[in-house]
């Protein structure tokens, strides 16, 4: 269902709400879906193979090791092209990025950044770059269906969590991921009966999930949102959530402590303050903004 009356009609069972993003939080995914399926499409649908190696590091930097992972997949396609032209190795090899004027204004401009909203464009509109992007996309989709196949059991101590939290929260999964691969993900693993909704980017950012699913039916103090994401992390805060990361790299350890002791923490009130702060301290080290060329050359 990818309608947001999923989220604007839900009613209340418990006091406390539970945000969950899913790639690379819930589930092992980000980096098999990046050097599998995104990247790899990127080189062959925008020609990026004179640059190859350069564009497989600018697209791993954006999408997994710098302060935008997990951001939408357009802006995504964006960075990575201005790292690209950017770069002066990949400037040496006489590369110029792609042209593409309509989609960075439809980036800028749609909330909703998705295969629906774009198709419909597409429809409407002769566009090269816009047809591009969508054909783009769609093999991505296509590549992961094909390469997550059976899916990926989620991380050690989510289904703990989310079994330990159901007696006191409703739960939601927030992602930038299309719908139908979430629920498809969620389903094959048997923890979609833990949360009320699943939404995807069809239904716009996960600060919007968020504010749809909760406003005027939950006190903010008694909302989290779990992300891997600094995305995650602002979705929690423009809505005066709590958050709580998930470390990149340390995914295992981070659903144990969730586990064992944040969710106590967060239900009983404790969690708001120095310890948020310290876990937050934590995982803002993770991810940089300047990619590691850079930094060699500074």
């Amino acid at each position: 269902m990818t309608d947001i009356s999923i989220l604007t009609g839900h009613q209340p069972k418990h006091e406390f709400l539970i945000a969950i993003d899913s790639d690379g939080c819930a589930f092992d995914t980000m980096e098999l879906k990046h050097k599998e399926c995104f990247i790899p499409n990127i080189i062959k649908h925008w020609d990026l193979q004179p640059v190859s190696k350069y564009a497989r590091a600018a697209g791993e930097f954006v999408n997994l090791y710098s302060k935008w992972r997990g951001i939408n997949r357009f802006p995504a396609l964006l960075m990575t092209f201005d790292l690209l032209a950017d770069w002066d190795k990949v400037r040496e090899r006489g590369w110029s990025p792609p042209d593409i004027p309509n989609l960075r204004k439809w980036v800028e401009t749609e909330s909703k950044l998705g295969n629906p909203v774009l198709q419909a464009y597409c429809d409407q509109h002769d566009e090269p770059d816009m047809h591009r992007a969508l054909a783009w996309s769609k093999a991505v989709n296509e590549t992961v269906n094909e390469i997550v196949q059976g899916g990926l059991p989620p991380f050690p101590f989510v289904r703990e969590s989310l079994e330990k939290a159901q007696a006191h929260a409703d739960m939601v999964v927030c992602s930038q991921t299309p719908t139908e691969a979430l629920q498809r993900e969620w389903e094959e693993q048997g923890i979609d009966g833990f949360v009320f909704a699943i939404a995807g980017q069809e239904l716009g950012k996960k600060s919007e999930h968020i504010s749809m699913a909760s406003e005027g039916r939950y006190d903010p103090s008694r909302m989290l949102m779990i992300g891997d994401a600094p995305g995650d992390r602002k979705a929690a805060e423009d809505n005066g959530a709590l958050f709580f990361p998930i470390m990149p790299g340390a995914e295992d350890s981070s659903w144990r402590l969730l586990y064992e002791e944040a969710l106590d923490k967060f239900f009983d009130g404790s969690y708001a303050g120095a310890y948020q702060d310290d876990l937050i301290a934590t995982f803002e080290a993770c991810l940089p903004e300047t990619p590691p060329w850079r930094q060699a050359t500074a």
